[in-house]
């Protein structure tokens, strides 16, 4: 089976970030005494497609769509209806077209996406195109009385930007991630002072950054060896 071939593709390394995260989340919802089970579910599942997204494996954007829908309903409890509105009317959508986009570049017919090169032009038009999106959202958020309006701005500008980068098949989603999980690890983490149920996310999230980096550094090292094969021609 092809999932089979994915899990047995993945390095000591990456079986062993993905089994801390997964155990460093769990153990934080065991030891919060949480009871929302849909907390825990949206993490795992979360950390399982970053760990496929690193390695370029389409199977990571279809988990992608699953966690945010996940995510969204998390969020919408808390009356954090940036994150709810930017992961499922914004980061689900954009996930699924990536599996589009990703099935559409495949690595001399393998199970990797081909990573690509993008022009100034291109990186200029998405970060435009990210503060356009973001400041629309501001005044939408700013209307539905959202919780740490700042806070849930920010998250949905960066969480848009990678969103996009992921999409064009970019290295930097990594980076645009972590920034993303930075500011996730914030609100989280002043929904934990008012309810301590919440903080798994906190944990889950500080996952998601280790993962991201990881996301990156390997995205990299994967360009700069199909460059060097030869095969990573005419991204555009």
């Amino acid at each position: 089976m092809k999932i089979n071939r994915l899990l047995c593709s993945l390095t000591v390394f990456e079986r062993w970030l993905w089994g801390v995260s997964a155990v460093v989340i769990a153990a934080s919802y065991i030891l919060s005494g949480a009871g929302d089970f849909l907390t825990l579910i949206a993490s795992l599942i979360g950390v399982s497609a970053l760990i496929f997204v690193a390695k370029g494996y389409v199977a990571g954007q279809v988990l992608s769509v699953i966690f945010a829908v996940f995510y969204g309903i998390v969020s919408f409890y808390f009356k954090y209806y940036g994150e709810m509105i930017t992961y499922l009317c914004m980061s689900a959508p954009a996930a699924a077209f990536s599996v589009v986009s990703w099935l559409r570049h495949p690595y001399a017919k393998s199970d990797e996406v081909k990573v690509a090169k993008l022009t100034f032009k291109h990186t200029a038009a998405a970060a435009l195109f990210a503060v356009a999106v973001t400041v629309m959202f501001y005044f939408i958020l700013r209307a539905l009385g959202t919780a740490k309006l700042t806070v849930s701005t920010l998250s949905v500008f960066t969480s848009f930007l990678a969103s996009e980068l992921v999409f064009l098949r970019s290295p930097f989603y990594g980076v645009a991630y972590a920034a993303n999980d930075i500011v996730l690890i914030i609100m989280w983490t002043l929904a934990s002072i008012e309810d301590i149920s919440y903080m798994p996310m906190i944990l889950c999230f500080v996952m998601f950054l280790a993962n991201d980096i990881y996301g990156f550094y390997n995205w990299r090292r994967i360009g700069a060896r199909q460059q060097n094969e030869g095969n990573n021609e005419g991204n555009f």
